[in-house]
């Protein structure tokens, strides 16, 4: 089996090893059906908590939720919302959601692939509606400004490499949910530096992206570290919690090939570019020279960024 490599930092600043939760989206099985392949493959006990939320507790990765992935879910039960919700199933996935795990849990949680696949789970290339992904919620390294900042710009610096490299399936590049940052961002964001102090760089951020639909969402760290500032520039809730929200890579759980472990290597190539001073100004002074004063292509930039990560040796997307 695929193994998930370590973080470059992969304690915490108490020294313990940093987790990361994963939500998995998925079609072409129920929520009932989807909690007991998880139960029989960790263990556990299977509770319905409501007609479409499902949860196994106990398992050798703690409690996994299982439900259907939409606002309806936490509005009061009656029989309107469950017809609701029954005629929403072709389009709206179950999500799986675990705990905050390391390495060794997400070894445990990506040995569930197997099963759900032959059992009929679905994934992003299953259909135009289905832009089913997989989320990675990363415990940042500790509240340094620098662990922070640093993997959010490395993160903007590469995108359009990264979304060239290994694409996202078309039927989520033509819904919302992980539109790339503006252009005028990243540059805003590159002017701040890497050593920016995180206060500055969440103004900026919050001005260019008053939205969770972003492939890194950093609303949740925001959230963590100024609830007040966000509530008043984003509408609807946002969980606070201390971790990178990343939510590009797609779900290929039909895929007999595919690994939780391709999505956490994207996650790696960005942590590894944040760690690298000398690379990151390299890319931010790469970044200027393509994009002048008006961006034409996005592609051009993507072609060019890859080229300085091939030459860094550190632009391994797919393990």
């Amino acid at each position: 089996m695929r193994e998930f490599s370590p973080l470059p930092q992969p304690n915490d600043a108490k020294g313990q090893p940093r987790k990361t939760g994963v939500e998995i989206e998925l079609g072409g099985l129920e929520e009932a059906a989807v909690a007991q392949i998880c139960a029989k493959g960790l263990g556990g006990e299977v509770e319905q908590v409501d007609s479409h939320i499902w949860c196994v507790k106990n398992s050798r990765i703690g409690k996994i939720e299982v439900y259907l992935d939409t606002f309806l879910r936490s509005a009061a039960q009656s029989k309107l919302r469950d017809l609701a919700l029954d005629l929403g199933r072709e389009v709206v996935p179950v999500e799986i959601v675990s705990e905050p795990l390391d390495r060794d849990g997400l070894q445990k949680l990506d040995g569930l692939r197997d099963s759900l696949r032959k059992a009929g789970a679905l994934g992003s290339g299953a259909g135009i509606v289905f832009g089913f992904g997989v989320h990675l919620n990363v415990q940042i390294a500790s509240y340094r400004d620098a662990d922070i900042v640093r993997p959010l710009l490395a993160y903007a610096l590469i995108e359009d490499w990264m979304r060239s490299a290994n694409p996202i399936d078309e039927s989520r590049r033509l819904l919302p949910f992980t539109d790339p940052y503006p252009t005028e961002f990243v540059r805003d964001l590159i002017a701040l530096r890497p050593d920016a102090p995180v206060s500055a760089v969440m103004e900026t951020y919050l001005d260019h992206n008053p939205t969770r639909n972003r492939g890194l969402d950093m609303l949740p760290i925001f959230a963590d570290l100024a609830p007040d500032r966000v509530a008043e520039t984003v509408s609807g809730k946002v969980s606070a919690r201390p971790t990178f929200h990343f939510r590009l890579p797609d779900c290929l759980i039909d895929d007999a090939g595919w690994s939780l472990v391709d999505e956490w290597q994207r996650w790696l190539v960005v942590e590894r570019v944040a760690q690298d001073t000398a690379l990151l100004e390299q890319l931010g002074r790469a970044w200027e020279q393509d994009h002048g004063v008006v961006t034409i292509s996005r592609q051009s930039w993507a072609r060019r960024c890859g080229d300085i990560l091939r030459a860094a040796g550190v632009d391994r997307l797919g393990a």
